[in-house]
C-alpha cells in the first residue's frame, strides 16, 4: 500500500504526458526525478494518492514522509520562484488548467519548498 502511494506522488516528476498534448503549457517540473511510480499511472491516480495520505497522516497519525504533498511541492517546485501555483507554467497549476480540474490543496497548504516556509518563519 506503501508502495502504490508513493509511486503516485512521485510519477508527478515526468511532464511527457503534458508536452505531448496539443497546446498544452510546457510545466516546470523544478527539480523532478524517480517518482513512486510511472508517470502515466500518477497524471491518473495522483489525487487518490494525496486523499489517502491525508487520510493515514490525519487519522492514525501515520506520516510517511515519502509520501507527503510536502516531499511532492520540494520535488516539483520550480527553480525560480520555489513554487508549484505561482505562475501559469508552475507544475500544478499548469496541469490543472489543462485539464480543467480546481486544486484545492493549497487553501491549506503552502505551494512552496520548504525553505521558504523556514525563511518566512524566521521573521
Amino acid at each position: 500500500m506503501r508502495l502504490w502511494l508513493a509511486s503516485m506522488l512521485l510519477c508527478l516528476c515526468v511532464p511527457a504526458a503534458w508536452s505531448a498534448k496539443p497546446n498544452a503549457t510546457k510545466l516546470d517540473i523544478g527539480k523532478g526525478g524517480q517518482c513512486v511510480e510511472e508517470p502515466q499511472w500518477m497524471r491518473k491516480n495522483h489525487m487518490h494518492l494525496l486523499k489517502h495520505q491525508r487520510d493515514e497522516t490525519l487519522r492514525k497519525g501515520v506520516r510517511d514522509e515519502k509520501l507527503s504533498l510536502k516531499n511532492c511541492i520540494e520535488c516539483h517546485a520550480s527553480t525560480k520562484d520555489d513554487s508549484v501555483i505561482a505562475r501559469d507554467d508552475s507544475f500544478c497549476v499548469g496541469c490543472h488548467r489543462y485539464e480543467a480540474v480546481k486544486i484545492d490543496c493549497f487553501e491549506c497548504h503552502s505551494g512552496k519548498r520548504k525553505s521558504a516556509w523556514l525563511q518566512r518563519a524566521a521573521k
